[in-house]
């Protein structure tokens, strides 16, 4: 009898095992088609009323982000970076890079209800929900705009000593913002708006997408020398460095799957895994396309966009690859 039960455990064992190394790794679910032309950045989601806003050009185009049907427009933000989605104000926002100002508009109908003007060149920005505000970050004059959705007014201009990127909240007073042209972190406090300390990223050039996992506060950056610097966010104290793929201008956070996903231009995204706050390991390299190098979470669904085109074959390597007219889509991943 008892050699009966162990060969039903081991077999069982097995059964288990092979479903497990069966199940589908991150992939390919759908390529959603913009029919419009120019170049990309950011990309965000607005989970409330699910829908997906992507930056092209000079507009903004907003797809059902269930089934990426076109749902919208909005035109004339010039030179347009990131989409903010202040949903506890019924209003989103638009970084105009050429313009040096913000579009509010309204998240259900999508018409523009204010401009505000910021800094030169605002790019990468957010909403803090602790602090209820919207963060621009300004690359070209190398500050940040605090806007009061409330009333679309700036609070404050903090300087911040080079050129930002991305930046992320602790959900409970700081914000962290990656310096690309000084190779640092900057942590500023959003209630006093002044600089309380910057964290020089040893190993790590020219730093652009950054992440957050709040429960254990470490810090995910991304740099332009392929590599991912995981850092921890109270102290500035370097955790850990990873190799990610080339090309990356973008990182998100899963805090369910405890996930950091770098989007690599490349055409790769390379899946880091949070073992636990001081273990980090590459769980996984995906195949995405050349181009895609921003991305965007849903944390509900757990899938990522991100946003590219096809582009010619280039035969001097001192030259950027021209766009295929035509060819600008969302490429959707999951499991």
């Amino acid at each position: 009898m008892k050699k009966k039960f162990l060969s039903v455990a081991l077999l069982l064992g097995t059964i288990i095992s092979a479903s497990a190394q069966q199940r589908p790794a991150m992939h390919l679910l759908a390529t959603h088609k913009i029919q419009s032309d120019g170049g990309w950045d950011y990309l965000t989601i607005d989970h409330k009323n699910n829908n997906l806003y992507v930056s092209h050009g000079n507009q903004v185009n907003i797809l059902n982000k269930n089934n990426g049907d076109s749902v919208g427009v909005i035109r004339n933000t010039m030179g347009v970076h990131g989409i903010v989605i202040a949903g506890a104000f019924g209003k989103g926002y638009t970084t105009n890079g050429k313009a040096g100002t913000c579009t509010v508009f309204d998240l259900k109908n999508f018409r523009i209800m204010a401009t505000v003007k910021v800094g030169q060149n605002p790019d990468a920005a957010f909403y803090d929900d602790f602090s209820k505000k919207v963060i621009v970050f300004n690359g070209k004059s190398s500050d940040v705009s605090i806007i009061d959705p409330a009333t679309d007014k700036v609070l404050a201009t903090i300087l911040l000593g080079g050129k930002p990127e991305a930046g992320v909240s602790d959900g409970k007073g700081k914000i962290y913002v990656n310096i690309e042209d000084t190779g640092e972190i900057v942590c500023f406090d959003i209630n006093g708006y002044k600089v309380l300390s910057r964290y020089k990223l040893k190993g790590g050039e020219e730093p652009s997408g950054l992440a957050i996992d709040r429960a254990t506060s470490r810090l995910f950056t991304v740099c332009a020398n392929k590599v991912m610097i995981i850092l921890d966010a109270k102290t500035g104290k370097q955790i850990t460095t990873l190799p990610i793929g080339d090309g990356s201008d973008g990182v998100v956070f899963d805090p369910a799957t405890k996930i950091a996903y770098s989007s690599n231009g490349e055409g790769t995204i390379t899946a880091v895994k949070e073992i636990s706050a001081d273990k980090f390991v590459v769980q996984e390299i995906i195949k995405s396309e050349t181009g895609a190098r921003t991305i965007a979470l849903d944390p509900i669904t757990h899938h990522v966009f991100l946003p590219t085109a096809t582009f010619e074959k280039n035969t001097d390597a001192t030259q950027k690859p021209k766009r295929v007219s035509g060819t600008f889509r969302v490429l959707e991943f999951g499991k």
